[in-house]
C-alpha cells in the first residue's frame, strides 16, 4: 500500500514509520514571511525541497522518527553595497529528530547535534521549510561584482567646494578680536 502524505498536515510518526519520503517544487509566492524579505517580486521563483524521513533507535531502545529536510531557492535579496537586487542562493540540508513534548526537547538542545522538533500528527513541513530558509538569508548579501559603480565617499566634487567657500567661524572670531584694541585707541 501506497500512501500519500500531506505536508501541510504531516503525520510524521507514520511518515517515518513508513520510511517515506515527499518532494515539491512550490512557488516561492507560498512562503509569506520569505516574500517579505525579498527586493522585487520573483514570480518565477521556487522552492525546490524533499524530506524524508526514518525510525533510528532512541537511547530508551523504542524507535525515534527523523526527518531529514534538503530545500533551496534562488531569491533577489537588496545587495548591502549598491542596494539593487542580488540574486542569492538559499540552501537548506538539515537532519531533525522529533522528541515527545517542548519539555523533552529543552532538556536535551544543549548535548544533542541534530535539531530538535516537537513530535506530531499535524505538523506543517511547509512552516519548518519556511523557517529553515529564512535562517539561511545571509547578513549582508551582496554582488559579486556590483552591476552599478558604487560612491565609496561620503561626499562629491561640489560638497567640497561648498565647504571651502564657508568662512572658517574661529577666523571670523580671531578677525572680530584683532579689531577690538585697534578700537580702543
Amino acid at each position: 500500500m501506497n500512501r500519500e502524505f500531506a505536508p501541510e498536515r504531516l503525520n510524521v510518526p507514520a511518515f517515518a514509520a513508513a520510511t517515506a519520503s515527499i518532494q515539491a517544487a512550490d512557488p516561492v509566492s507560498n512562503y509569506p514571511r520569505l516574500v517579505a524579505e525579498l527586493a522585487a517580486p520573483a514570480p518565477d521563483a521556487v522552492v525546490h525541497w524533499e524530506a524524508t524521513a526514518e525510525e533510528r533507535p532512541g537511547a530508551d531502545g523504542k524507535p525515534t522518527a527523523w526527518l531529514h529536510l534538503d530545500a533551496e531557492a534562488a531569491v533577489p535579496l537588496v545587495c548591502q553595497r549598491c542596494l539593487s537586487p542580488v540574486d542569492t542562493l538559499l540552501s537548506v540540508d538539515r537532519w531533525f529528530r522529533f522528541v515527545a513534548d517542548e519539555a523533552t526537547a529543552e532538556a536535551e538542545d544543549e548535548e544533542s547535534e541534530e535539531d530538535l522538533l516537537v513530535i506530531s500528527r499535524d505538523f506543517d513541513l511547509h512552516a519548518l521549510i519556511e523557517d529553515e530558509l529564512l535562517m539561511e538569508i545571509p547578513v549582508t548579501p551582496v554582488h559579486d561584482v556590483c552591476p552599478t559603480p558604487i560612491q565609496l565617499s561620503s561626499s562629491d566634487d561640489d560638497f567640497q567646494a561648498a565647504e571651502e567657500a564657508k568662512p572658517n567661524p574661529f577666523a571670523v572670531l580671531g578677525a572680530l578680536r584683532s579689531r577690538k584694541p585697534e578700537e580702543g585707541k
